[in-house]
This record gives structure tokens, C-alpha cells and sequence, in this order.
């Protein structure tokens, strides 16, 4: 039987033909393995006037941090920034980083600073996005929430990263990881 959704939410669903995610091991504890994406260039600058989102996903709680960020290029700095600010908030290093073959992760900057603090770098095949499917299928649930939003309030397509911001927001607070029955948030 078809699921029978709104309009918006069909319309905020609506996607491309997709590859079977690949099965991940989970991790056993938090920040253990960090999954990270950058989303982008979108067609409308948002209202702060960026165009990318930076997504991170941790891979034991799923629990998701966004970042908007005007270009590329500050991709390795806004990483390293959140890197430094995440461990020492948690009191746990992050022992994996996994990412795409994208510049925008694959330079001497994050090279040097993974390096520096024991961070091992993976990264998936090029053109294989499914070998880093846990974050790629997160950018997608929050690109749908986001345009579920926009859509359903008729707001401005310039709010998108807000709509991203709230959708990451409540999905963390939302979804139940199945393994543990509790959401993200309880988790990390």
C-alpha cells in the first residue's frame, strides 16, 4: 500500500533515483566516528546570504550539527572549530572523521590538524556516495523537512538554512535511534 502524504509533504519528499544505503557499523560510543557533508551550492543564498550547509553526524547517537557557511573554502576551518569545541564540551576525542573525496576535505589545512590530534581521515570512493550513506541520508531527511516547511508556511525560499536549522533541531529531538529506543539527543 502507498503511503498516502499531503500534498507539501509529497512535494517536499520528491527526489532522484538512489542507490540501497550500505549497512555502517555502528560505533560504540559517542564521537568514536564523525560522518561529514557539505550540502551546496544551493540555488537561492539563504537570508545571511550562504549558500552550503555543512552537515555532521555522529555515528552512535546520530545526533546532527549544521553549519552555513558562504563558500567551500571555509569548510576546513569550521570543522577544525567545531572539532576543538566538541571535544572539549564532550571530554572525548573524535577518533574518525568520514567524509567524501570533496576539496573541501581532502587538503594540507585539516591534513595537518587531523594529524596533529590523532584524528583518523576516511574517505568514501569517488562518485560513492552510499560509502558515506549515514550522512547523505541525513542531508536528505532534513532537505525534505526543510522543503516540507517552506512549502507548507509558503515562507520565502531564502529561509531554507533557517528551515535546515529547525528541521536538524527537532529531528535530534525526534527520531528514535532504534537501537537504543531514545532520540539523538538523549544519546550524545
Amino acid at each position: 500500500h502507498k503511503e498516502h502524504l499531503c500534498p507539501s509533504c509529497e512535494q517536499g519528499k520528491s527526489k532522484r533515483a538512489s542507490h540501497p544505503p550500505k549497512p555502517v557499523p555502528n560505533s560504540r560510543q559517542r564521537l568514536h566516528l564523525l560522518h561529514i557533508d557539505l550540502c551546496g551550492p544551493m540555488r537561492i543564498a539563504s537570508i545571511n546570504r550562504k549558500r552550503y550547509v555543512l552537515v555532521i553526524v555522529d555515528d552512535y547517537s546520530r545526533y546532527t550539527w549544521v553549519h552555513f557557511l558562504r563558500s567551500k573554502d571555509e569548510a576546513p576551518e569550521v570543522i577544525i572549530k567545531f572539532l576543538k569545541r566538541i571535544t572539549v564540551l564532550f571530554q572525548s576525542p573524535v577518533i574518525i572523521i568520514r567524509t567524501d573525496n570533496g576539496t573541501e576535505f581532502k587538503n594540507h589545512m585539516l591534513k595537518v590538524y587531523f594529524d596533529s590530534v590523532g584524528i583518523s581521515h576516511q574517505m568514501s570512493s569517488v562518485r560513492t556516495t552510499q560509502q558515506n550513506g549515514v550522512v547523505e541520508r541525513r542531508n536528505r531527511t532534513l532537505v525534505e523537512a526543510a522543503r516540507t516547511m517552506l512549502i507548507l508556511s509558503r515562507a520565502p525560499l531564502l529561509l531554507w538554512a533557517e528551515a535546515i536549522a529547525t528541521a536538524c533541531f527537532t529531528q535530534n529531538r525526534s527520531i528514535i535511534h532504534r537501537r537504543f529506543n531514545k532520540t539523538p539527543y538523549e544519546l550524545i
